[in-house]
C-alpha cells in the first residue's frame, strides 16, 4: 500500500531527538491516561466487529463487501462506519470524519473489536486529535498495519492499549489466516510465532527463510511496525519509549538509498541504541538505489544492528505479505534470535 509522500520526507528529515520520554504527557490533551498495559476482552461468536477507514479512500464498493463477507463467514456480526465510504482526496474522508468514526467505534458498547479495512495514508494526521481518554477508558481489539501504525503506536504511547499488527480487511484472507485470528482473538492462546517450514519442489527451504544478525534470547515488550510511519513520529508524543523494548519493522516500496536515511534517522533518534531485540519483516518490492550504486539491507544490518550486539533476526513474515502474523503490540514477548520465534508469554486479552 502505498504511503503519503510527505510523511517519508518528514521521516528522512527529521532532527535528531533522543526518544527515552517521548510517551510522556505534554498538556492536557496529550495526557497519558494509563501507565500499565491495557488489555482489549478476548472476543466470542456473535459478537460485533466494526470496520472503519482511518487512512486511505476505498476505490470500490466491493472492498467493503469482501471485508463484511470475511467476519461475518467467520461468525461475526459487522458495524460499519458511517464515513467509510466519503474520500477527500487520497483519503477516505476528511480529519473529523475519520476520527468520528474511530471515537464512534470505542464509544460503542456493543463494538467489541475494530479493524481497519486498509491502510494507505494519512492516520498520522489524526494523532492531536484523539480522545485518548474514551479510547482508554474503552479498551477494545484494533487490528491494522502499514499506515495504521501510527494508530497502533500513538494508542500504545498514549493509554497503555495492546493492539494487533496484522490483516486488513482488504488482505488476502486464507483459511490459515482466518485460523490465527481466532486462534488469537476468540481462543487468547498465547502463541509461538514462526515462519512457515514449507520446502515446496526443493529440497531446502527458499521461501520465507529467516536470518540471524545476533543470536541470542531476549524477552521484553514488542513494538513496531512500518518503518516510514514509525520514523514519521520521531519527535512526537505518539511514539512510545523504546528503552528495554524488542523493535519490529517492515517496509514496501522503498530504495536502499531511503531504508539507509530511516535506519540512520532510528540509530540518531537514539531507538536502536535502547532496544534490547530487534526483528526485521518484509522489505516487500524493495529496490536498489539508482545512480552510482546502492547498499544492500545485509549491509545496512551490519552497519546498524550487528554492532548493537544485541539478539536479532531479520526475514519474520510480517508486513505487506499474504498470511502475516498477528502480533501484539505492546505484549511481553520472548525472542530467540537463532530459531527465528516470537513466543507470546502471557495472553493479549482478558477473557
Amino acid at each position: 500500500m502505498e504511503k503519503r509522500a510527505f510523511l517519508k520526507s518528514v521521516a528522512l528529515s527529521l532532527l535528531s531527538i533522543p526518544v527515552s520520554g517521548m510517551g510522556l504527557p505534554t498538556g492536557d490533551k496529550n495526557e497519558l491516561y494509563s501507565q500499565a498495559a491495557l488489555l482489549a476482552t478476548r472476543l466470542k461468536l456473535g459478537d460485533t466487529i466494526g470496520l472503519i477507514t482511518p487512512a486511505g479512500v476505498l476505490d470500490e464498493e466491493e472492498s467493503i463487501s469482501i471485508a463484511r463477507e470475511i467476519f461475518e463467514t467467520q461468525g461475526f456480526k459487522v458495524k460499519e462506519g458511517k464515513h467509510i465510504r466519503s474520500r477527500y482526496g487520497n483519503l477516505a474522508g476528511t480529519d473529523q470524519e475519520r476520527i468520528a468514526d474511530l471515537h464512534d467505534m470505542f464509544a460503542d458498547k456493543t463494538v467489541k473489536a475494530i479493524v481497519c479495512i486498509r491502510g494507505g495514508s494519512g492516520t498520522s494526521r489524526l494523532l492531536d486529535r484523539l480522545d485518548y481518554k474514551l479510547i482508554s477508558n474503552n479498551p477494545k481489539i484494533l487490528l491494522g498495519y502499514s499506515d495504521i501504525t501510527a494508530l497502533i503506536l500513538a494508542l500504545y504511547a498514549k493509554t497503555g492499549l495492546v493492539t494487533f499488527h496484522g490483516a486488513v480487511g482488504i488482505s488476502t484472507w486464507t483459511k490459515k489466516l482466518a485460523e490465527a485470528f481466532k486462534a488469537q482473538f476468540v481462543a487468547n492462546q498465547p502463541a509461538i510465532f514462526e515462519n512457515p517450514k514449507l520446502k515446496g519442489d526443493t529440497i531446502i527451504q527458499i521461501k520465507d527463510r529467516i536470518a540471524t544478525i545476533h543470536p541470542g534470547i531476549v524477552e521484553g515488550i514488542l513494538l513496531g511496525g512500518n518503518m516510514t510511519v514509525l520514523t514519521g513520529l520521531c519527535g512526537s508524543p505518539y511514539l512510545p519509549d523504546f528503552k528495554d523494548k524488542i523493535l519490529f519493522i517492515e517496509e514496501v516500496d522503498e530504495d536502499m538509498e531511503r531504508i539507509d536515511r530511516m535506519f540512520c534517522q532510528l540509530k540518531n533518534a537514539g531507538i536502536l541504541g535502547v532496544v534490547k531485540g530487534f526483528i526485521f519483516g518484509k522489505c516487500t518490492n524493495c529496490k536498489p538505489s539508482a545512480g552510482y550504486g546502492s547498499v544492500t539491507l545485509d549491509q545496512l544490518f551490519s552497519d546498524y544492528i550487528k554492532p548493537l550486539k544485541i539478539p536479532a533476526y531479520t526475514g519474520a513474515v510480517i508486513g505487506h505479505i499474504a498470511e502475516q502474523f498477528i502480533l501484539p503490540v505492546g505484549a511481553k514477548v520472548r525472542v530467540d534470535a537463532s530459531l527465528g520465534t516470537i513466543a507470546l508469554m502471557e495472553p493479549a486479552l482478558r477473557d
